[in-house]
């Protein structure tokens, strides 16, 4: 059983009961919208392996982190078509450009912003994954419970990464994000995504 104690005490709020019942009334969109997360989170890292090639930690960290959320997205894929849901764009949510838009731009700063980012969304998937799972279909469940471990060791990359680049305390920055995505993860949102905020009023 993954041990989730680091995953609550990093994240700033629980996820709102309101989410949990909106997810589970959009049982399609949460498995799309969980597909198109996975393709992103392995663009993400690929995208920093090109951006920082002089930063060895990284480009090995990242690199398996890139597979293993490929191989996500795959798994994601099959659960899909075996559904006979169709894959189909999705607008995102205004999670992960909410937190990006209080991103420092300077180096090494916004590489150390962007890890901590990194560090939230994948500590976010896993806790919401954690509370889905006993509330979803039999195989659902065992599979959203399969991903736990990867994406608790995915935010420690991430975390481990920020702090390795920072050559200082993270503490004050990872703060700040967490007021950020307090905010992003309670307040509300017009549109479900698995990163969204709850309902609107």
């Amino acid at each position: 059983m993954t041990d989730l104690t680091p995953i609550h005490d990093f994240l700033p709020c629980a996820t709102p009961r309101a989410w949990v019942d909106w997810a589970l009334a959009n049982p399609e969109l949460l498995l799309i919208d969980h597909a198109h997360c996975e393709k992103k989170a392995a663009s993400t890292a690929v995208n920093l392996m090109f951006r920082y090639v002089d930063k060895p930690e990284l480009l090995d960290a990242l690199s398996r982190l890139a597979r293993e959320e490929l191989l996500h997205f795959e798994q994601v894929l099959a659960i899909v078509r075996a559904r006979g849901v169709e894959l189909r764009h999705l607008e995102p949510s205004r999670y992960a450009a909410g937190l990006r838009a209080v991103a420092r731009t300077h180096e090494p700063a916004r590489l150390v912003d962007v890890l901590i980012i990194g560090a939230f969304i994948e500590a976010r998937s896993c806790e919401r994954f954690a509370v889905l799972a006993p509330e979803l279909d039999a195989e659902l469940g065992r599979y959203y419970r399969f991903l736990l471990n990867s994406e608790a060791r995915h935010f420690q990359d991430y975390l481990r990464l920020a702090q390795l680049y920072a050559g200082e305390p993270i503490d004050d920055r990872v703060a700040a994000f967490a007021a950020v995505e307090r905010e992003l993860v309670e307040g509300p949102d017009e549109a479900f995504r698995f990163h969204s905020g709850v309902p609107p009023a």
